[in-house]
């Protein structure tokens, strides 16, 4: 992994300092209603949110569930898409990603359709819908996409306690055709929770390229820090895991980490950002392996990496850290293109190395992947 000058940066993670005790206990919980492809965000408050893809994997339905803190019961779901069988769940990274911006409101995205909505891959929509002022439903989905069309991989989105939305996806610049060598990383911003979206704007170097079919994920933070970590594609064979980062409300992002990776085809991968204290994990596959990293703004280097033990086909990594500064690595493995696997997770104490929670269960569905969070008493639990 090479490393680029970072700028100073409110992203330092701050360890919790406690007396050594046993690693957390896991449990895992299946997706409610028999879905696929959950997401899950604890909000400041406490609650879990929670969403899901169910239907028909071409044409489908996002649905949305919370829980009290410290609880693994959801309420009742209620769908996010007002409009039935928008959503697209085929290829696994496509699914919906949320956020949790300013008083708690939920934001998701999704690829929509665009084969059956508008006739053409190459006009797919990026959908995005929030949820409303009553907390009660969700308002009817908008496409943010203006000018930058032609969707592949999966989309993402951020939100922070200031108001500030990100929605973040991949496409031709202009929506024109072109190769993977050219396509580009967009932001879309809106400053009013949502309500409003600036038209998408360019991110990424335009030399990098980004691999068409993988997904990338946002994250936003305090003192307008924005984070895209995304796969690019540069000369048919570096895919590299690039990770962006703007401390100016995404006005400018610069490349603070990346990892090489030499393949010939596109690898179908995600990838994964989470707060911890006042810092940022990260995680992505490379190379039929996941790998997890720290990253510590003020010595402008990767402080902490995580890398799970043993040997499998991996994808789909989801690093989630606990109140005493414990990590969770969760992940699929054995899966393929309409080909289900297992969950697999790794727990790692406070100075990143690995400790004895970790685990193996079979039955991740066909387009699956798992999520995760941390409860109050420390303990992680996996939803899949």
């Amino acid at each position: 992994m090479t490393m680029k000058p970072m700028p100073a940066l409110l992203l330092a993670f701050v360890v919790a300092s406690s007396p050594a005790i046993s690693a957390p206990q896991v449990s895992l919980l299946r997706t409610p209603g028999g879905g696929i492809q959950p997401q899950v965000v604890v909000g400041e408050d406490g609650v879990t949110h929670l969403i899901y893809f169910a239907g028909a994997p071409e044409g489908g339905d996002v649905f949305y569930a919370k829980a009290v803190s410290g609880s693994e019961a959801f309420s009742k779901p209620v769908r996010v898409n007002s409009r039935a069988n928008v959503a697209m769940a085929a290829g696994t990274i496509r699914g919906a990603q949320m956020a949790v911006g300013r008083n708690g409101r939920v934001h998701v995205v999704w690829n929509g359709n665009g084969k059956l909505l508008t006739g053409s891959h190459e006009k797919a929509p990026l959908f995005y819908a929030r949820l409303n002022d009553a907390g009660t439903a969700f308002e009817p989905e908008r496409n943010v996409i203006t000018t930058a069309y032609g969707l592949d991989g999966g989309s993402s989105v951020a939100a922070d306690n200031a108001g500030n939305v990100y929605v973040v996806w991949h496409a031709q610049p202009g929506g024109q055709r072109g190769s993977e060598a050219t396509r580009g990383v967009f932001v879309a911003k809106s400053s009013d929770d949502g309500k409003t979206f600036a038209p998408e704007r360019q991110v990424n170097p335009t030399t990098s390229g980004v691999c068409p079919c993988c997904g990338l994920k946002a994250f936003a933070g305090p003192g307008g820090t924005v984070a895209v970590l995304y796969r690019l594609a540069q000369g048919g064979m570096n895919r590299d895991s690039s990770l962006l980062l703007s401390r100016d409300g995404g006005r400018k992002f610069d490349v603070v980490v990346t990892e090489s990776w030499k393949v010939g085809s596109c690898p179908m991968s995600s990838s994964s950002l989470n707060a911890a204290k006042s810092g940022m994990l990260a995680a992505w596959e490379t190379a039929g392996k996941v790998r997890g990293v720290l990253v510590d703004a003020t010595a402008s280097k990767v402080q902490m990496s995580f890398a799970p033990e043993g040997e499998g086909k991996r994808k789909h990594p989801v690093i989630v850290p606990n109140s005493r500064g414990e990590v969770l690595m969760a992940w699929a493995e054995g899966t393929a293109w309409k080909k289900g696997g297992a969950v697999a997770w790794q727990v790692f104490d406070a100075d990143g190395k690995p400790t004895a929670e970790k685990g193996t269960r079979d039955g991740l569905p066909v387009w699956g992947l798992a999520t995760a969070f941390a409860k109050p008493d420390g303990s992680f639990v996996v939803v899949y």
